[in-house]
């Protein structure tokens, strides 16, 4: 079976984001692509996911056609291919409906960096998109919710703010591989709660000064990164 590897990791992401209580029922899905093939694995549709197993993966062009598989794909297959196409450095999407993400969602904020924890992963607040419009929901409802994650991102590095919150709906977010959108997808929650938290303590909290946020941010990632093991 072609994309054996990416099946099981993209399972294993579907099964993360649900240990993690990021997902309640069938909410939530995450998917991996193989760039040399240009192929997309992803979850089924409203299957239980206790019930998933790797060949229950779906695979899909870029394009949307089916490829392997004989069960419905996500209904956010869309958003999750047009990720894809425009963010060339992207492995893996994740999307869920946690709590807190959801609540920033609904309330139209970005979520402010206040903190450290927020700065190691994200580099910036994370932003979150314009309401979709009449015509985005009567059209091609999904790919447009991808649409509007991309133009959000017209002036901003997706590898360095690796999510988003759609306007009213929820975050979608992504990394190089399937396993590290989960991680981001588990991150952007943990941090969604701080932020909840913090504003309900100091509702005139600011944000960290630039300064703190690079050296937190690029003390984990980019070519002067020191943290870890090398």
């Amino acid at each position: 079976m072609l994309h054996e590897k990416l099946r099981e990791e993209v399972l294993e992401a579907n099964l993360e984001i649900v240990r993690r209580g990021l997902v309640l029922y069938t909410f939530g899905n995450a998917s991996g692509i193989d760039r040399e093939s240009g192929e997309v694995v992803i979850k089924p549709s409203g299957v239980p996911f206790e019930k998933l197993k790797p060949e229950h993966m779906v695979v899909v062009a870029l394009d949307g056609r089916i490829v392997e598989g004989e069960l419905k794909p996500s209904s956010d297959l869309d958003t999750h291919l047009e990720l894809y196409r425009a963010f060339a450095k992207v492995g893996g999407v994740v999307h869920t409906h946690s709590t807190h993400a959801v609540a920033w969602a609904q309330s139209g904020r970005e979520i402010p960096c206040f903190g450290t924890t927020h700065a190691d992963y994200f580099h910036g607040p994370v932003p979150v998109t314009d309401p979709l419009d009449h015509a985005d929901m009567s059209g091609d409802y999904e790919l447009n919710v991808g649409k509007a994650i991309v133009r959000t991102f017209e002036d901003r590095d997706p590898m360095e703010r690796p999510g988003i919150l759609v306007r009213d709906h929820g975050p979608f977010v992504w990394g190089p591989t399937a396993t590290k959108a989960a991680m981001n997808a588990v991150l952007l929650e943990e941090i969604a709660r701080m932020a909840a938290l913090t504003v309900s303590l100091n509702p005139e909290a600011v944000a960290i000064g630039r300064e703190l946020l690079n050296r937190h941010f690029y003390r984990k990632h980019g070519s002067r990164a020191t943290y870890g093991q090398g």
